[in-house]
């Protein structure tokens, strides 16, 4: 019987685990030909989730559980788990029910077809509509300004055959961004659409801050376009100040007692220069931080503790 393993990252997630779980056991009741693990990667939850995680995987030992030192962000701790996990296919959702587990045995029925990467994307979201704009923006944008196509609304939630997780192993990206290396790697996934529900229990754990690094990671991952803006805006900049400053040279010259340069030209001049460069010098220090991380080469995360891991 060929094992599907089931992966999710958790923060403060003590109303959702057990849900998850028994949501995720009741879609494998549609899959009997398939053996199934859970493997929860918890961020060093301050709530009960830990507890929680400890009971299911004392009740059950397909529940499997990684606990970290301390909250290493989602992106790396989800990643470090995922490309652990052992099965012929692994399906990544996230732990707060807002990717329906439901979907699972359509997944592997597309995994059978010859799929190698089954992805859901939501196409409407119960959630804030001037967020679900601003996602909608930033992927049409992103899309704009990289070589590679992402696609819009893809949070990572899906199915992927152990040779895609093997690839991604191989990457050894100690900061990845899965969905965009699920097209830069070129394997043309099957989609299937679903709506977003509201989150029913607890908060979310993605602020604005949140948001923002996965934003920049996106962009400086995938493009070097706000790169090449900024350098060509530089140029164009710098041609015409030295344009303006030659013009008041000249009529300066010319006019050497009647005229008074002023302060508008100096005042308007400087201001506009440097908000235009204080912009790209924070976009350039992005790309530092990228490639800083890369260099630094830190390990993904530092576990605590495994339960139910021969």
């Amino acid at each position: 019987m060929k094992l599907i393993s089931v992966v999710t990252g958790c923060y403060n997630e003590e109303n959702n685990v057990t849900l998850l779980y028994e949501r995720v056991k009741k879609a494998f009741e549609q899959l009997p030909n398939y053996r199934f693990e859970i493997t929860y990667i918890d961020n060093a939850s301050t709530d009960k989730t830990v507890e929680q995680l400890k009971s299911l995987a004392a009740q059950d030992k397909r529940v499997k559980v990684i606990i970290n030192t301390r909250n290493f962000g989602p992106i790396r701790s989800g990643y470090h788990a995922f490309v652990q996990a052992p099965g012929d296919a692994v399906v990544g959702l996230v732990s707060d029910l807002q990717e329906p587990p439901e979907l699972i045995p359509e997944m592997v029925h597309h995994w059978e077809n010859g799929a190698m990467i089954v992805i859901g994307v939501k196409t409407s979201s119960q959630e804030n509509k001037i967020v679900y704009a601003f996602r909608t923006l930033y992927y049409k944008l992103l899309n704009i300004m990289t070589g590679v196509e992402l696609i819009e609304h893809f949070t990572g939630f899906g199915l992927y055959d152990q040779r895609v997780i093997a690839e991604l192993r191989n990457l050894d990206d100690c900061y990845p961004y899965v969905r965009g290396l699920v097209s830069e790697l070129g394997f043309k996934p099957t989609i299937i659409e679903f709506e977003q529900p509201k989150r029913q229990h607890g908060k979310s754990k993605v602020n604005l801050f949140a948001l923002y690094d996965l934003a920049m990671l996106g962009l400086t991952t995938h493009s070097i376009v706000p790169m090449r803006i900024a350098t060509i805006s530089g140029s164009i900049l710098a041609l015409l100040s030295f344009m303006v400053a030659l013009y008041y040279l000249i009529y300066k010259l010319l006019n050497w007692h009647s005229f008074d340069t002023g302060l508008a030209p100096l005042v308007i001049g400087m201001f506009g220069m440097f908000s235009v460069i204080l912009v790209f010098v924070g976009l350039l220090g992005e790309y530092v931080n990228a490639a800083l991380r890369q260099l630094q080469h830190r390990p993904l995360v530092i576990e605590k503790e495994r339960i139910n891991f021969e």
